[in-house]
């Protein structure tokens, strides 16, 4: 783990400004490449990111690790607060204050030739990083990327993506989970990264997953980090377990779902 002061590559909105159907408003979505090979030669597709974002916020915003490149990384954030508004603010050449690779990061058994990941909007970013790593050793990687609507980002060509958008713009009309018992049959490991309503979906209904060892990355609101301040502490059927420092990747079944609060 590493604290440094890193300087921003570049920075460009990838998605346009949006409003869910739920009425949640996005500002939009941005990828920023920094220079800091201390935590691009570390990194593991699962892990995150602290982030400084300026004076105006106490607490550091964890971003998941969504590339790396010899001595850069990248990040992709929806912007939908002060925190993530700030970052994407930071132009080329500009500061930012860094802690990390955090995390336990996602887990490939050595046996596991064909992979499927299933991506929940903004869960594109540590899957796309796993997707790329998993594919240079080899492995076969199903994407299942489930949007709101036709703004999406784009996936690895050497990775087979199955679209599903909940206006039916793109590919399956419905929601990323409904795909899940079409394609996990073939699956030696699966990944999931999404919003917590959709682990709840899987959970409750998981039939097909019976039997597969399925990892997921779970999003908290965290206040320091590195196991600190206990703030995103979560109930497992091992015990109370911190999401910063034993996750955030945990087992599906490993999380007492009745007992999660929404974020």
């Amino acid at each position: 783990m590493n604290q440094v002061a890193t300087r921003i590559i570049s920075s460009d909105k990838v998605l346009p400004e949006y409003r869910h159907p739920s009425g949640r408003r996005y500002v939009g979505t941005w990828l920023v490449w920094l220079e800091c090979p201390e935590i691009s030669k570390e990194a593991r597709p699962g892990q995150f990111v602290m982030v400084r974002c300026g004076e105006e916020t106490v607490l550091r915003r964890p971003l998941s690790i969504h590339q790396t490149e010899g001595g850069r990384f990248a990040l992709l954030f929806v912007v939908i607060g002060k925190g993530t508004r700030w970052l994407a603010a930071r132009q080329p050449g500009d500061e930012v204050d860094i802690l990390g690779p955090l995390g336990n990061g996602f887990t490939l058994s050595a046996d596991s030739g064909r992979l499927l990941l299933v991506a929940g909007g903004a869960g594109i970013a540590p899957l796309y990083f796993l997707a790329k790593d998993a594919t240079k050793q080899g492995r076969e990687v199903t994407l299942l990327y489930g949007t709101a609507n036709e703004y999406r980002y784009p996936v690895p060509s050497e990775v087979g993506e199955v679209a599903a958008t909940e206006d039916g713009s793109v590919g399956y009309e419905g929601l990323v989970t409904d795909l899940i018992p079409r394609h996990v049959a073939h699956a030696d490991q699966v990944f999931i990264c999404g919003p917590l309503p959709m682990y709840r979906d899987i959970a409750t209904r998981q039939g097909p997953l019976a039997g597969k060892p399925v990892q997921i990355s779970l999003e908290m609101r965290m206040g320091c980090g590195l196991g600190v301040c206990y703030a995103c502490t979560v109930k497992t059927k091992h015990g109370l377990k911190q999401v910063c420092k034993d996750g955030p990747v945990f087992g599906l079944d490993e999380i007492l779902w009745d007992e999660m609060t929404s974020i």
